[in-house]
Order: structure tokens, then C-alpha cells, then sequence
């Protein structure tokens, strides 16, 4: 039987969840669809750009990576059949096409060069210079058309009453007004891996059998993305994969998914509840996934404001130390990087 403590403890957090529910629902109601009038018109001055659709559930397109910050994954078009790179080549070039001394850094962990040849189908606009160099194609350059789209839209969409541009580069990031206040939205082209799993995203022997061997095979049915979010390497992105693994996150009978809103709240409203936090969703995640003492916590009913305090503490200051984000599915994917807020 549950303490009064304990009980007060739960309905407060089941309450300001619920709140925070309805406060982040409202929010995304608006800014997908200024994202998909946005995109809408850039699909329509570049092919290579696909809008995003709007969507009255679950946007696949839309992470939540704190309250007034979100990321927004827009498909590109016209790269169909990916295969994985046959063999290695040094890249000798810089960003303006000119030609270096010494070869680039070669990527590491969860990134990954993207050469036109990877893939059996591909749109000529493809191969033109703006986005292409020696057979890659390359993120930064990518940007760089794309931000130029954005500027465009938000003008010929007659919105620039309720979205700016923010200086941050490489990255493509405005700023939207919304009835909640202000949302800070990172653009970021995607190139969708359908039914693929790459093979630098090694899944580890886990000590629990969690989640099951039938479970790890459908969520790598659901393939990866490749994001274009730095100069010369794409960035492996697991998002609809990680959805699939949190909808079934406590399919063994754990207690993940309310030490999850526990630390997603208690981030917001005491570790750091600025606009752009140091620990994203991302972080908290990987935390009663991977913390099991927490989950333990839950499980043999402790969870009280003394007890467990100290614990989402402790554990929160290990995650702090850390200044980049997991690109997703940080817990089961080895030798991850981490890409910077």
C-alpha cells in the first residue's frame, strides 16, 4: 500500500505531465503547420526538398528535444536504392571545391561520407555543383541551399511577422512565434535509409533480455536517416527507430517510463529549466534505460521525494558533464557521437 507521500508524490507528477502534455501538443499544432506551409514552398522552388506533411497524430518529422526547442527532419527527394560505400577514398577538397595538400578527416563514430554512387536511383540536380563535389555530396553545401530556400519561403509565405532566421551556422535554426510563446526550430535535410540498418551502429549484448531479439529486429526494420547537420560528414539518425523502442519501453514489466517523466520533469523545473538546456530529451532517455538502480527505485515502490531526489541527482550531474547529444537509440548503439546543441 502506497504512503501518503508517496501517493501526493504521484499525482503531482501525473498532473504537471499531463499539463505538460497539453501545453507541447498546442505547441506543436502550431508550428507544424507554419513548417509545412514553409516547406511546402521550398519543395516547390527545389525538387530535392520534400514538405512536411502535417500530421493529426504522431509527426515523424517532429523531435521534441526540450519545450521550446525542436528539431524538424525534412526528407530529401530523388536518392532511392542506398548501398553502403564499396570502398575508401581520401577527400582532398575544401568547401569552395578547392584543392588541399593534405586528405580530410575521415568521420567518426555514427557519421559518415555520402557519395552519389551509393545509391542505384538519383535525380540529376544531384550531381550539379551546388550541393556536389568530386561525387559527394556534402552537408554543408546542402545547408547552404537550403538556408537560402528558408529565407526565400518565409518571405513568399508572408511570414515574417512570426519566423526569423537565427545566425547559427552550419545549422539552419528559426526562431517562430507561437500563442505559447517562443519555439526555436533546427532545420535539418534528412536522406531517408528505409529498411537498412547501417553497420556502424552496432547493437550490444544488453544484460537484460530487453528489448527482445524479435523486438531489436523490427525496430532495425524501420531503417536510419542520414542527417546534414555539419561541414563534410552526415550525421546517422535513428528517430523513427527510437519512437518504435519507447513505445513498448516497459513491454517487460519495468517502471522506465514514469522514471522518464520523473527526470523530464524535475529538468525542467529545477536542472535547468533555460531555453536551451545542457540535458536534452535525448540524455534522459538513455537514463532509466540504462540506470537500472533507478528503475529498481520505482519498481519496489520508494519513489519518494526523499529517497529518490538524491539519485536523479547524482545521476543528472553525470549527465551534465557531457555538452554534446546522443543522435538517438544512444543506449544500444556502440561508439556513438554525440552531436553538439
Amino acid at each position: 500500500m502506497k504512503s501518503l507521500m508517496e501517493g501526493n508524490l504521484e499525482d503531482c507528477l501525473l498532473n504537471k505531465v499531463d499539463l505538460r502534455r497539453q501545453w507541447i501538443s498546442q505547441m506543436v499544432e502550431e508550428v507544424q503547420k507554419i513548417v509545412h506551409h514553409l516547406t511546402t514552398e521550398i519543395s516547390y522552388q527545389d525538387i530535392r526538398f520534400q514538405a512536411v506533411l502535417y500530421s493529426d497524430t504522431y509527426n515523424e518529422n517532429i523531435k521534441v528535444l526540450a519545450p521550446t526547442q525542436l528539431l524538424i527532419t525534412v526528407p530529401m527527394r530523388g536518392l532511392a536504392g542506398y548501398r553502403e560505400a564499396r570502398q575508401q577514398r581520401w577527400r582532398y577538397y575544401t568547401l569552395q571545391g578547392s584543392r588541399l595538400p593534405c586528405p580530410l578527416r575521415d568521420p567518426e563514430g555514427l557519421q559518415q561520407w555520402l557519395e552519389v554512387e551509393q545509391f542505384l536511383k538519383s535525380l540529376w540536380q544531384w550531381h550539379e555543383a551546388d550541393v556536389n563535389i568530386d561525387g559527394d555530396i556534402v552537408p554543408a553545401k546542402v545547408l547552404q541551399v537550403f538556408r537560402k530556400l528558408v529565407e526565400n519561403a518565409i518571405e513568399t509565405c508572408h511570414l515574417s511577422g512570426k519566423v526569423s532566421m537565427l545566425m547559427d551556422r552550419p545549422a539552419v535554426r528559426v526562431a517562430v512565434e507561437t500563442s505559447t510563446g517562443r519555439v526555436e526550430l533546427e532545420l535539418t535535410p534528412s536522406v531517408e535509409i528505409p529498411t537498412a540498418w547501417s553497420k556502424k551502429a552496432r547493437w550490444p549484448s544488453c544484460l537484460k533480455r530487453w528489448p527482445s531479439a524479435e523486438r531489436v529486429q523490427c525496430i532495425k526494420s524501420f531503417g536510419f536517416s542520414l542527417l546534414a547537420c555539419s561541414n563534410y560528414h552526415w550525421q546517422l539518425s535513428f528517430l523513427r527507430a527510437e519512437q518504435v523502442l519507447l513505445e513498448q519501453l516497459d513491454e517487460d514489466g519495468g517502471c522506465r517510463r514514469k522514471c522518464l517523466q520523473a527526470m523530464r520533469q524535475m529538468k525542467e523545473d529545477v536542472w535547468c529549466p533555460g531555453k536551451r538546456p545542457v540535458i536534452t530529451s535525448y540524455h534522459l532517455q538513455e537514463t532509466p534505460m540504462k540506470d537500472q538502480f533507478l528503475v529498481d527505485s520505482f519498481s519496489q515502490q520508494i519513489f519518494t521525494e526523499y529517497q529518490l531526489y538524491p539519485k536523479f541527482c547524482f545521476r543528472a550531474l553525470r549527465i551534465r558533464g557531457r555538452i554534446r547529444q546522443p543522435p538517438g537509440l544512444v543506449l544500444f548503439l556502440c561508439g556513438s557521437t554525440y552531436r553538439t546543441n
